[in-house]
């Protein structure tokens, strides 16, 4: 009958039909993107180097008094200053790899800018997670030791996710377990002697911190990069690729502001709350411009209606742009920000003005107002282009009169092609945007468009008939939004569900060992009632019944009964296997709730190469005791953890031992499935 009872949860998790776990991308695999994180991973290491190397010097330098060493040591701080600059000119220039990112197909559209996922060090939970079931749960780590690979396994293949929705939806997933993690192992009043690693992703500089939320966040910029490569990776030569660009980049917006406004004292310059939010505004900016490209995708019909409002989604990338550039500009971000970035910002600022400009004088030259027009319309569209109309003009007597037309055109298309310099000069400037063929091939074709027709109706007198093209309106019929991040659409399973309900055994309660508790029923009367849902406790219990004698306690939590686990069982399951049980009594394992207070403190311990103090979350240092913790040795997993078909692992043994006296060896286990199915590695090049 026993066999009946089942938990009710968790419940068996199934294979899916296409293999045991969702995998990333083969890391060895020679695509473009993989190429390019390997470089971007090895000049981290160099940048690492360079930066101990740098504060090694600077140490010197302070503490020298020999002026011949003096000497020395400033010059080889201003060789390893240098080589550190070239280093991360190179990291910028890993950063601006269009032809990596961008979609395959060939277009003549301006690049986008993708961000670079953050690397990692590996991290192996096995030896603190095992000592922590131990300890915290008096459970046999052993029993544990598929879900530890389970988590080391879906880390790794989290450092490299396909590029689809499949690979977000990993990322998620990941986020998601290190939530029950967290409640699961580590408590608010001590560290777990884990040690996370993470590159800063503009600069190449590491962050280490033993604080899980350093890895939550990280994960947190890593899926809105993760969507600002599948946006540039779309199609942008059809409505649904670039549908599918501006959904992008509207969730890439939305994760980095919840990254913004839930992590604020990350210590890394990529995830401090003022890049963070230039990189909100850059998204935005990315998705106003896909909705331009949607809007002209079929033609621009040269129709005068047609003309404004085109002259006016023009004017409104043109605008975001330029509030991104000057956000840029502000410090601290203008010294964290790509360069290449900072430029191609300030080249589509004025590319997008210029073009803006370029469609007004196009509505006002090429089109006349016929007997017939309606001029009502046409008058309350020109006047809605622009604040103010120049002085002299008004929209009826400037449509009805073909010179004034004319000289308000033309006024738009020098403002036009001077726009359109300035863009190209822009360009020029920087080495990386010069590289760029399909940039360089549309801002010539832009600036030779506008300059022909310029030249088509340029006349002698022009200098003598000089009016100023006022600014024209900026407006939109699709506003891009922030679209934040539903991660309750994300289906994840908590690996370490065996330990119980999570509402109850958790990191930050602590209970008495399991005591064995037998008793027999008296005359059908347990001497006590059950109460709550999972896991079941002891209620109103009878001082003078066999299992108050037994030593059971009211409020004890009941775990096992007859050696069946009844952490996940409700008061009707649980009632079922007392009734089953016969004359021979009741073997029942029960814990109790402790009050736990601690005067330890909550302290979170950074370790930031070459980030300035007042610029890092470090509040509190570690004190010598924790410091035993980075002496544990931590065994390293061999296998590259998630891309085998099958698993070869390495058991890592605790550092604390079950006592052998009435301890059984667990026999082999057989696995519990994962809740991740194996992701199509060929359907997305890594």
């Amino acid at each position: 009958m026993t066999d009946a009872l089942l938990p009710a949860a968790p419940q068996p998790l199934e294979k899916e039909s296409d293999g045991y776990f969702r995998k990333g991308c083969n890391p060895l695999a020679q695509t473009g993107r993989s190429k390019l994180q390997n470089q971007r991973a090895a000049l981290n290491q160099q940048i690492l180097k360079a930066v101990r190397m740098r504060t090694g010097a600077e140490n010197l330098l302070k503490v020298a008094t020999n002026h011949k060493v003096r000497e020395q040591v400033r010059l080889e701080l201003s060789f390893v200053n240098s080589d550190l600059q070239m280093l991360k000119e190179e990291l910028e220039g890993l950063n601006i790899s269009v032809g990596v990112y961008q979609s395959t197909e060939e277009a003549f559209t301006v690049p986008l800018i993708p961000l670079g996922l953050k690397e990692t060090k590996d991290v192996d939970f096995s030896v603190v997670l095992k000592d922590f079931i131990l300890e915290h749960y008096s459970e046999d780590s052993y029993l544990y030791e598929d879900e530890i690979a389970d988590l080391m396994d879906l880390r790794q293949a989290c450092r490299t996710p396909s590029r689809d929705e499949a690979g977000v939806e990993l990322l998620m997933s990941y986020f998601i377990q290190l939530g029950f993690v967290e409640s699961r192992f580590f408590p608010p009043t001590r560290q777990m002697g884990i040690l996370f690693t993470w590159y800063d992703s503009l600069t190449g500089v590491p962050v280490s911190q033993q604080n899980l939320l350093l890895e939550k966040a990280s994960i947190l910029f890593n899926i809105g990069a993760l969507y600002t490569q599948i946006g540039t990776r779309c199609n942008r030569r059809t409505r649904a690729g670039l549908d599918g660009a501006v959904d992008a980049f509207q969730r890439a917006a939305g994760v980095l502001h919840h990254l913004k406004e839930t992590f604020t004292h990350t210590p890394s310059y990529d995830m401090s709350p003022a890049m963070l939010s230039v990189l909100v505004k850059m998204m935005l900016a990315q998705a106003q411009e896909n909705v331009f490209e949607k809007i002209c995708l079929p033609g621009i019909r040269n129709e005068f209606f047609v003309l404004v409002k085109v002259a006016q989604e023009a004017a409104k990338v043109g605008e975001v742009y330029r509030q991104l550039h000057t956000a840029m500009s502000q410090a601290p971000v203008k010294e964290n920000i790509p360069y290449s970035w900072a430029s191609l910002v300030c080249v589509k600022a004025h590319h997008y003005a210029a073009l803006a400009h370029y469609f007004a004088a196009t509505l006002l030259i090429d089109h006349q107002l016929k007997p017939g027009a309606d001029e009502d319309h046409q008058e309350k569209c020109l006047s809605q282009l622009y604040d103010h109309m120049p002085e002299g003009l008004t929209p009826l007597a400037t449509l009805k009169s073909g010179h004034q037309r004319r000289q308000l055109g033309k006024s738009h298309l020098r403002r036009a092609v001077a726009h359109h310099e300035e863009s190209v000069r822009e360009a020029s400037l920087c080495k990386k945007l010069r590289n760029i063929e399909v940039l360089q091939d549309v801002l010539s074709a832009a600036h030779e468009r506008s300059r022909l027709k310029y030249a088509q109706h340029q006349d002698d007198d022009d200098l003598l008939n000089l009016i100023d093209a006022p600014d024209i309106i900026s407006k939109t019929e699709q506003e891009v939004e922030i679209i934040l991040p539903q991660f309750s659409k994300v289906t994840a399973t908590d690996f370490f569900q065996k330990l119980g309900p999570l509402s109850v055994f958790s990191a930050n309660k602590r209970w008495t060992p399991p005591r064995s508790i037998h008793f027999t029923a008296e005359e059908g009367d347990l001497g006590f009632t059950l109460r709550g849902n999972s896991p079941v406790q002891v209620h109103f219990l009878d001082p003078h019944c066999s299992a108050a004698l037994a030593g059971a306690k009211e409020g004890d939590y009941i775990v096992s009964i007859q050696d069946v686990d009844c952490k996940w069982l409700t008061v009707s399951e649980v009632m079922k296997l007392l009734k089953a049980c016969g004359r021979d009594g009741v073997e029942m394992k029960v814990v109790s709730l402790l009050d736990f207070t601690s005067s330890m403190h909550n302290k979170c311990a950074t370790y930031s190469v070459g980030m300035q103090k007042t610029y890092s979350m470090i509040c509190l240092a570690i004190d010598d005791d924790d410091k035993t913790d980075k002496t544990k040795k931590i065994s390293k997993k061999l296998s590259f953890l998630s891309w085998g078909t099958d698993k070869n692992r390495v058991k890592s043994a605790s550092t604390l031992c079950l006592p052998s006296v009435g301890v059984a060896r667990p026999q082999v286990k057989k696995k519990l499935p994962s809740p991740f199915s194996l992701l199509n590695s060929d359907s997305s090049l890594y």
